[in-house]
């Protein structure tokens, strides 16, 4: 079966981006964005989903965050979709209800082809540390979006706004795991009923 990797870049007058993936990997990363939580982060994305991931970003960060949060986002998505090509032969769909302490979240997932977020996530501070917490929405936004990915995320509980933004990653990288495994039972058929997942 050919190798599942691919890289992608970004470059604009804000940021200037560059991502390579292989998604049967084992969790190994190699991040720097300048965004120290969102490094973290994008460690247990990486760590937790078994895709090894290395992703080098450059962004207006004397400005915010934001473009490089969301930069980042864009082409790990567009890896994504890339490394899984026709994604012939993966389970396609997956939920968990991740725990971390007073925390529990729910991701579920549907590498359909068809971009959609459904976020039900709220933070009680506008920041954690010096990263805007608003920004964990519109990562996750802009990966579903280019990953061609139907992404639902709940926060069903939780007090501390680090666990909740932790949470969200880890659910989402265990249900992408899940959902890209070879399915043994059909490793050379579109899970779909139209015969694409290209949206």
């Amino acid at each position: 079966m050919a190798p599942r990797s691919a890289d992608a870049s970004r470059k604009t007058a804000e940021t200037d981006i560059s991502v390579s993936i292989h998604v049967d990997g084992s969790g190994k990363s190699d991040i720097a964005t300048g965004v120290g939580f969102f490094d973290h982060m994008l460690d247990q994305l990486s760590r937790h989903s078994l895709i090894d991931m290395t992703v080098k970003a450059n962004g207006d960060l004397h400005i915010d965050d934001h473009h490089t949060v969301e930069d980042t986002g864009i082409a790990l998505g567009q890896a994504l979709t890339k490394a899984l090509g026709e994604r012939r032969g993966i389970m396609r769909y997956a939920s968990i209800d991740l725990a971390m302490d007073e925390t529990l979240t729910r991701a579920a997932i549907d590498v359909s082809g068809r971009p959609f977020l459904v976020w039900n996530v709220s933070f009680s501070s506008p920041k954690i540390g010096t990263f805007d917490t608003e920004l964990v929405r519109e990562f996750f936004q802009a990966l579903a979006q280019n990953a061609g990915i139907t992404l639902h995320v709940t926060n069903h509980y939780g007090a501390n706004n680090h666990h909740i933004a932790e949470t969200c990653f880890k659910a989402v990288a265990r249900a992408l795991r899940a959902a890209l495994e070879r399915d043994p039972r059909q490793p050379d058929a579109v899970p779909s009923t139209k015969g694409s997942l290209k949206g």
